[in-house]
């Protein structure tokens, strides 16, 4: 009885830990992004950032952990915690991308994210042209639709236009590229959502550009691909300068 009583107490438990967790290495992640903790800073110590962030040092050694193999945090033994520098930041991870879009707009990022876009995608669409299935066309196509039905919705506008590029990457064909797609997946995301973000006008034009890309796909003609692959990034470097804008207008708020 005794032991079913120690079983029913355990499972009666509500497991905290992890969120407790996950949200304690946000804060953090969060101050080193916000600028509070800069590269190059010792953070406070375990006892310190537990009572600060109102965990046990446990869960601040954990998130420490956490924040260490995404490239923000180093340990020195005997040392402390130290902020690393930005070029060691795993920035198109997942959760750092998540953590870091709570700030402000980076320009270094975005700047970065356009660059790669540039240098792959436009060869991506033009393989693309000559092996893309009839089923992947099809989704290029439905992706497409939905961009020009999304309207006023901004939301459903970037889901069907990161929706475009999946397909688009996918059907490459090419493992190399499909690998490079999935790593900058996320990162391709939070810039979509940040650009698209624009008049309705502008989207109407970017919806225009990826129309060119699914009539090249279909007549397969790779050199037509990939101009409208260099349209569609020109047009995403115009509002990338427009979001910056934005960015700053929000700030002097």
């Amino acid at each position: 009885m005794a032991d079913a009583s120690r079983g029913e107490r355990k499972e009666g438990r509500k497991p905290q830990r992890p969120r407790v967790m996950a949200d304690t290495t946000q804060a953090i992640a969060s101050d080193i992004f916000s600028g509070r903790y800069r590269p190059g800073d010792f953070l406070p110590t375990e006892n310190d950032l537990g009572v600060e962030y109102g965990v046990s040092r446990t869960v601040i050694r954990e998130a420490l952990k956490v924040l260490a193999a995404k490239g923000l945090v180093s340990s020195r033994p005997r040392v402390g915690t130290v902020v690393c520098d930005e070029d060691n930041w795993n920035i198109i991870d997942a959760q750092v991308l998540a953590w870091h879009a709570a700030h402000a707009l980076d320009d270094r990022l975005f700047d970065a994210i356009l660059e790669t876009r540039r240098a792959i995608e436009p060869l991506v669409a033009e393989r693309a042209a000559t092996r893309a299935t009839l089923r992947e066309i099809a989704d290029l196509q439905a992706a497409w639709e939905g961009m020009a039905n999304a309207g006023d919705d901004i939301a459903t506008f970037s889901r069907s236009d990161i929706a475009f590029h999946q397909v688009l990457y996918r059907a490459s064909h090419n493992p190399i590229f499909r690998q490079i797609g999935g790593m900058i997946d996320t990162a391709l995301k939070f810039a979509l959502e940040a650009t698209n973000a624009v008049s309705t006008d502008r989207r109407a034009e970017a919806v225009k550009a990826h129309q060119e890309v699914v009539e090249a796909l279909r007549l397969r003609d790779g050199e037509a691909a990939r101009k409208a692959a260099d349209h569609i990034l020109d047009l995403a470097a115009r509002d990338l300068v427009s979001a910056k804008q934005l960015n700053k207008q929000d700030k002097a708020r």
